[in-house]
Formats: C-alpha cells, sequence, structure tokens
C-alpha cells in the first residue's frame, strides 16, 4: 500500500535528497536576494551610489541604520556564499557554459518551474555571481585581506573567466566610501581622501537639494517621518513603564496577595522572613518600654502598676507582630509580583522589535542632538552620580533598599563588594564608549567634557 510506512519513509528521504541536492541554488538565491537587498538600498536612498556619508546628506541615526542594514545583509552574503562553495565541492553544478546539458529525469527544473538546460542554468548561475560581485566589491577594501574576498574572489574568477568579454561597472570604482571586513565586522570609517573638504561637498550637495523643486516636498516628507518617529517613541517608552507597573499592581492585589495571604494566615507560618526584620522589632518594643518608664520618671505620665506596664508592652508586642507579618507577607507578594512584571517587560520587548528600532534611532537624534555643552553637562551629571566620589552611598541606599523590597537580609559584605567593583566597572564602559563613539561622533563634545571636568 501507499500509506505503509517503508513508503513513507522512502518519500521522506527523497524529499529530503532532493532538499540537499539543491543547497548549492538555494544557497546562491539567498546571496543574490542579499544583494539586491543592498542594491535596492543605494537606488532608493543614495542614488545609486554606495551607502556612505558622502553619497546621502542624512543623521548619524539615520545612517547608522543604513549601516546595520549593509552589514546584515554583506553577513548574509559572506555565510551563503560559503555554503555555496562548502556544498559546490560535493553536489554537481554546471561548471561551465559549453557543458552538455542532462537528459532522463535527472534533469533538475529551474526554480520559477522552467525547464533549463545545464547552459542556460550556467549562465544564470554566472549572472547572478557577478551580480553579486557588483555589489559588494563597493565595500570591499582591496588593500587589506577580508572575510568575504576569500569566499568571492573565487566565485569571481569562475564568473569573469567564461564572460571575460563584459565590460567592468565603472560604479565600483568611483564609490566615496569603502566597507572593511575584518572577522565579520564591518568598519564603516575607512574614507578616501578627497581633493576638495568634505564639508564643503556636503555644503554644495545641500545647496544642489534646496535647488531641488522637490525640496520641499522632501522637506515636509522627512518632518513627518520625524513627527511619527517621535510620537511611537514616546507612546513605546509609556508602554514600557506603565504595563510593568500595572501588572505588578494587578498581580500583587489580586492574584499573589489572596495566595500569600491564605498561607501566611496559618499559625505555622513564620512571623519575620529574616533575621533583620526580627531584630527591628525587638529594637522598637525596648524603645518603646524605655519610653514608657522614661515618661513616668519625669511625671509626663501617670505612675503605673508593673502590670499595667506589662499589659501595655504585650498590647504594643501584638501590634508589632501584625506590622511585621504583613511586611514579611508584603516582601514575599513583591518577590511574586515583579517577576510577573519582568516577564511582562520581556514580551513588550520581544514582541516590539520594530518599535526599539525607532526608539533606538529616536534616542541617538536626541542625544547626539544636543550641543556641546550639552553633552558634557549629561555625561558630568551622569559620571558623578553613578561612579564619581559619593557614588557609594547612593548604591548603599539603593542595595539596602532592594534587599527590604525583596525581604533580603542585608549582607554588608555583598553590599561593599558591589560597590567596591561595579561602579569601577560602569566606568570604564563609559571611559570607553566616549573614546570609541563619542570621541568620533562629536569630538568637540568630548573637548568640552574635558574642560569643564578639569
Amino acid at each position: 500500500m501507499n500509506t505503509s510506512p517503508w513508503n513513507r519513509i522512502v518519500k521522506y528521504l527523497y524529499s529530503l535528497h532532493q532538499w540537499y541536492r539543491e543547497t548549492p541554488e538555494r544557497a546562491l538565491e539567498q546571496a543574490y536576494d542579499a544583494a539586491l537587498a543592498i542594491k535596492a538600498i543605494e537606488d532608493e536612498h543614495f542614488g545609486g551610489q554606495g551607502i556612505s556619508e558622502r553619497s546621502g546628506d542624512y543623521g548619524q541615526s539615520t545612517l547608522s541604520y543604513f549601516k546595520s542594514e549593509l552589514q546584515k545583509y554583506l553577513k548574509v552574503i559572506q555565510t551563503r556564499m560559503v555554503e555555496f562553495n562548502a556544498s559546490r565541492s560535493f553536489l554537481e553544478l554546471p561548471e561551465r557554459v559549453g557543458a552538455k546539458p542532462k537528459t532522463g529525469p535527472s534533469a533538475e527544473p529551474h526554480q520559477h518551474g522552467l525547464h533549463l538546460n545545464n547552459k542556460d542554468r550556467a549562465s544564470l548561475i554566472f549572472e547572478k555571481l557577478e551580480f553579486i560581485d557588483r555589489v559588494i566589491d563597493k565595500y570591499i577594501n582591496n588593500s587589506r585581506s577580508t572575510a568575504i574576498v576569500p569566499v568571492v574572489s573565487s566565485v569571481n574568477v569562475q564568473a569573469k573567466s567564461t564572460n571575460s568579454s563584459s565590460p567592468p561597472d565603472p560604479k565600483n570604482k568611483g564609490s566615496a566610501n569603502y566597507v572593511q571586513i575584518h572577522d565579520g565586522e564591518v568598519d564603516t570609517n575607512y574614507e578616501e581622501v578627497n581633493l576638495l573638504p568634505r564639508s564643503l561637498l556636503g555644503t554644495l550637495n545641500r545647496i544642489t537639494k534646496d535647488l531641488d523643486p522637490g525640496a520641499e516636498k522632501e522637506v515636509v516628507k522627512n518632518f513627518r517621518n520625524s513627527k511619527v518617529k517621535t510620537i511611537i517613541s514616546l507612546r513605546f517608552i509609556l508602554l514600557l513603564i506603565l504595563v510593568p507597573l500595572l501588572t505588578n499592581q494587578i498581580a500583587k492585589n489580586f492574584f499573589v496577595g489572596p495566595i500569600v495571604d491564605h498561607f501566611r494566615g496559618q499559625e505555622k507560618a513564620p512571623l519575620f522572613i529574616n533575621v533583620n526584620l526580627e531584630e527591628e522589632a525587638f529594637q522598637e518594643l525596648e524603645r518603646f518600654e524605655q519610653h514608657l518608664k522614661f515618661k513616668r520618671l519625669i511625671g509626663a505620665a501617670p505612675s503605673l502598676s508593673l502590670e499595667e506596664t506589662e499589659k501595655k508592652i504585650a498590647e504594643k508586642a501584638v501590634e508589632l507582630a501584625e506590622e511585621y507579618r504583613a511586611e514579611s507577607g508584603g516582601a514575599i507578594k513583591n518577590i511574586f509580583a515583579d517577576l510577573i512584571s519582568c516577564i511582562a517587560f520581556a514580551a513588550i520587548i520581544v514582541t516590539n522589535k520594530k518599535e526599539i528600532e525607532i526608539l533606538k534611532s529616536f534616542m541617538d537624534d536626541v542625544i547626539y542632538g544636543l550641543s556641546d555643552s550639552a553633552k558634557a553637562f549629561v555625561i558630568i551629571l551622569f559620571t558623578d552620580v553613578f561612579v564619581g566620589f559619593h557614588s557609594p552611598h547612593g548604591w548603599e541606599v539603593i542595595l539596602e533598599g532592594l534587599s527590604r523590597h525583596l525581604g533580603l537580609p542585608e549582607n554588608r559584605q555583598f553590599i561593599f563588594l558591589f560597590i567596591a567593583t561595579f561602579p569601577v566597572i560602569l566606568d570604564t564602559v563609559f571611559k570607553y564608549w566616549i573614546f570609541r563613539y563619542l570621541n568620533r561622533s562629536s569630538p568637540s563634545a568630548v573637548a568640552t567634557y574635558k574642560n569643564m571636568n578639569e
């Protein structure tokens, strides 16, 4: 029967074999799609030139977005070309245009359903390879070894050996910026030396765009995009703040709270959740007893007998017991409610990746759009609060409040160890950010920061 287990296994193995045989063409097709995506960005946003600061008048955040997209597509091309070359060593593909076409049932159809012979398939493969080469040649520095060069060069030699009559693309030699790829990373900061200053070229480019009849529409379009980006970013920030807070309160009062109160209401439930709360209760009861004695000695309160004094102390002890029982239960509620809030926050982050990219672009516009003095002021304020001379006292207060919120005992050794290590690590990371990124994007702000800090 056709539905027998053996036939199903054979069918599955045949499908797996077909998928394995299509690996080279599938990898090449994915690399070709990534090259098409890069070309589409160049044509739509950079006038057909390379993705660089010279080819388009964009802000820092917009340009960084295009560079991140470029890096993503280049990595896809690199990975798929490695897969293409590796699978081509084991699987059969036409090696030259003049190969004899296959006959019989082993001939494979084209991906769009058209049956092609080996000559047509080889021509199609070589066209895709040459297109990939033309696109990524703009972003390869030929003077240094790169991560894509070994993969692309082997393909390029084979393709051009079969089509040596095709003239080279002049655009490949005239791109303003080259992106160096070292160990899978794209460095977009290398730039050719031009005869004219970059600022003068940018001014001329801006004047040309101002004289363009469609410049007004472009300005209105950019304003609308900025408005939409601001609205989405502010709404997403409110979402990140309000949803975890509301989730915390709802879970604490309607779900976690009743369950904890049910188990804490039993007689076997401990009164104090940690030793620190117990010591605080004892100290407060002792202060109450001393307060009664002091008021009796100065005549501010009537003299009480020993039994009346013990009765008042017992009433205070019961009051303290209820108070600290509620505080211990609240700490347990906080643990579970905070955990649910973190889950809600993580769910928002995972399900709103597009909004995160927009928020990142918005924050880049806000931060890098500040003046140099404002940037220096924010940097000094941040460093003095979190890694400055008086920051250990603030960290100590924060850690003590956090441990009390979660019902954890205050471990002074852990607090001192945290204060001795974390601000130092944070200061190192912050200095690296200033050196690596801010010093490149806004060197005048770094100079202002150094002058103000001195």
